[in-house]
């Protein structure tokens, strides 16, 4: 596992033109007047590039000795993947087969009918069952399926000092009140409560995710992903706005959370040295303790769910953060029953274990009876079977939402955190904005 670039391969990255792409549509655009890159002759594939990507190459060449058709992998630095996809989908050379975050990031493409519909694939062998319910879910836009899971899962973990908690005869924070306990008790002993790198802004809007959908449910931020511009003042919104300025106000985050920042690791480092008992992250910060802080991680690191909240009508069980990644296949391909089958080749056995031996939890429905025999398998455990249990697995919104409304929103997220904007602003801020660009 790679620690905090996990977080930039499994979510978007924003910057930075694919030179891959670049280089590739040149040399196919020049010589091919197919409406693929791919053509008759053979199956072209995008894929994000990261750490991961030695997975997606080894699945590829396993493929592709049991196939007349060759797949060719196409590696797109991470940088500004959304965008340049967008360039290259909307071109007389778009991909076969592309990787996707799945929710808002493919549904332009599927109003513009641009992608297979997978539905009636996910209703028969090998597909059907083959993944856990919650991520295929997060990859259909209005109920049809568009996206095969590709990659692990990374659900948004609550972490905290197992040996603090208990030195000072604290609980798990799995239910609010243990949870304000642990700030008050924390607060005493001169400890920040909660490690939070709010200068990234997403890490912060981890915190709003889980907020609303343990006060009102999934369906508050369902209402907000479908075009509702109103949810955004729904009272459950609220409720969790309010929240979360309590917690700003009795110091659960410091004093110095605003100047912090997750990716350099400065937020991560209070958690590992002692300096904080808390964070809400991504389960791609095991790895980083791991890795940074491996004593820590061995023998005073724990992890629980987001707290249940008193009065939310929200079910506890529901998670939050990245689902998976997902193939989706393009309608302009020439090669469907290749594409079909290269797909379903994320149901194999042996894929799995390239996964879990690459660090990614796999999202299929038998992944769970491989991990014991992977390091860290109490921590892979707790993950999969949270997934595993989970009604509702939310995409993280900077992703599930446009474009145009989820960048601004985590510099939103980021002001309300450094109280440069009030609940009714932060509201009426995100209600406008979607209004007018969303």
């Amino acid at each position: 596992m790679r620690g905090i670039s996990r977080r930039f391969g499994g979510r978007f990255s924003r910057t930075a033109l694919a030179l891959t792409v670049v280089s590739g549509l040149t040399l196919t655009a020049a010589g091919c007047n197919s409406s693929s890159l791919g053509g008759d002759g053979a199956l072209v594939v995008y894929t994000y590039g990261d750490g991961s990507t030695d997975v997606q190459q080894q699945a590829v060449s396993d493929f592709n000795k049991t196939s007349k058709v060759q797949v060719k992998l196409v590696t797109v630095p991470g940088a500004n993947y959304a965008s340049k996809l967008r360039m290259v989908m909307s071109s007389p050379v778009a991909p076969d087969v592309f990787f996707n975050w799945g929710g808002g990031s493919i549904e332009p493409y599927v109003k513009a009918d641009q992608l297979v519909d997978l539905t009636p694939y996910f209703n028969e062998a090998p597909l059907k069952d083959a993944f856990l319910p919650s991520v295929v879910s997060a990859g259909a836009v209005d109920g049809k399926d568009y996206g095969v899971p590709m990659r692990g899962m990374q659900p948004v973990v609550l972490f905290y000092n197992k040996t603090l908690f208990a030195q000072y005869g604290l609980q798990a924070p799995n239910t609010w009140d243990a949870m304000q306990t642990a700030v008050t008790t924390l607060k005493a002993h001169g400890i920040t409560p909660f490690a939070l790198g709010d200068s990234d802004n997403w890490p912060s809007l981890m915190w709003l995710e889980y907020l609303l959908d343990r006060v009102g449910g999934a369906s508050v931020f369902q209402k907000i992903q479908s075009g509702d511009a109103s949810a955004w003042s729904d009272p459950a919104m609220s409720t969790a706005l309010n929240d979360i300025n309590l917690l700003i106000k009795e110091g659960a985050f410091g004093s110095t959370f605003t100047s912090e920042n997750y990716t350099s690791n400065a937020a991560p480092t209070l958690l590992g040295t002692g300096k904080a008992g808390m964070q809400l992250m991504g389960s791609w910060d095991y790895a980083n303790q791991v890795t940074n802080h491996a004593s820590f991680a061995e023998n005073d690191e724990a992890w629980t769910t987001f707290p249940t909240v008193p009065g939310g009508t929200g079910d506890p069980a529901d998670v939050v953060g990245n689902p998976a990644n997902y193939w989706s296949i393009s309608a302009r391909t020439k090669n469907l029953a290749t594409a079909i089958k290269f797909v379903q080749f994320m149901t194999q056995t042996s894929y799995e274990k390239d996964q879990l031996a690459g660090g990614n939890m796999p999202t299929n429905t038998d992944a769970g009876a491989l991990l014991p025999s992977y390091p860290n398998s109490q921590f892979l455990q707790f993950q999969y079977q949270t997934v595993q249990k989970a009604p509702s697995f939310q995409l993280s919104w900077d992703q599930a939402l446009p474009t145009t409304v989820g960048t601004p929103l985590d510099t939103e997220v980021g002001r309300f955190f450094a109280g440069q904007v009030s609940v009714s602003q932060f509201e009426s801020d995100m209600t406008n904005l979607q209004k007018n660009v969303g």
